[in-house]
């Protein structure tokens, strides 16, 4: 076998290798939902839920590209320090939530069904339905992306309503407002709020 035979087909087992190894969407999603719920089942303590949410939700998040979407137009204007900022803000305004819905008594699901994802390449939609006792399920999707060796979501659907859209919506009003310091400090000021 030529030396560039060789090479090729190395190259192709590393690369299989590599993609096999890769956990898929569709099980991250899943295996992510499962270490929620069963902490939500045993513990009600809102410092523990909030560390939940630090600790297994939000690794599996690209907070710059939500931050960036939600932001819209502004974002490209903005300075690398405003950029560090906002995306700061919007993560603790995320987090602070995730935690404040937990802690309000948020029911766990009972059931998660996770579909195999739709779309093929580096951007794919994970669609799920939440089946809680004596209530109606709920259509969760999520927009996950590839990056290196991960997957990460970049949005989450809930009911059709898009969590990216909808703080787009607010963002927008105070950036017209305000500007982008504006921004930031209205995120600084939530974050603060939700914290006392």
């Amino acid at each position: 076998m030529k030396t560039g035979s060789r090479l090729l087909c190395g190259v192709a087992l590393v690369a299989s290798t590599w993609a096999w190894a890769q956990p898929s969407p569709d099980a991250m999603v899943r295996s992510t939902v499962a270490e929620v719920l069963a902490v939500m089942r045993e513990h009600k303590d809102p410092a523990l839920l909030r560390k939940l949410a630090e600790q297994k939700v939000l690794p599996h998040f690209d907070f710059e590209r939500m931050t960036r979407l939600a932001v819209g137009r502004a974002w490209q204007t903005a300075s690398p320090s405003q950029r560090e900022a906002l995306t700061t803000g919007f993560r603790r305004l995320l987090i602070d939530t995730y935690s404040a819905a937990l802690n309000n008594g948020v029911t766990p699901a009972e059931k998660i069904d996770v579909k195999p994802p739709q779309g093929t390449g580096p951007e794919v939609v994970v669609k799920t339905i939440a089946h809680r006792a004596g209530k109606e399920s709920v259509a969760v999707d999520y927009r996950v992306a590839r990056q290196a060796d991960t997957w990460k979501v970049y949005d989450v659907i809930v009911e059709g309503i898009s969590l990216v859209q909808t703080y787009r919506g607010t963002f927008t009003a105070e950036l017209a407002r305000s500007g982008v310091d504006g921004l930031i400090k209205v995120l600084e000021q939530r974050s603060s709020k939700q914290a006392s």
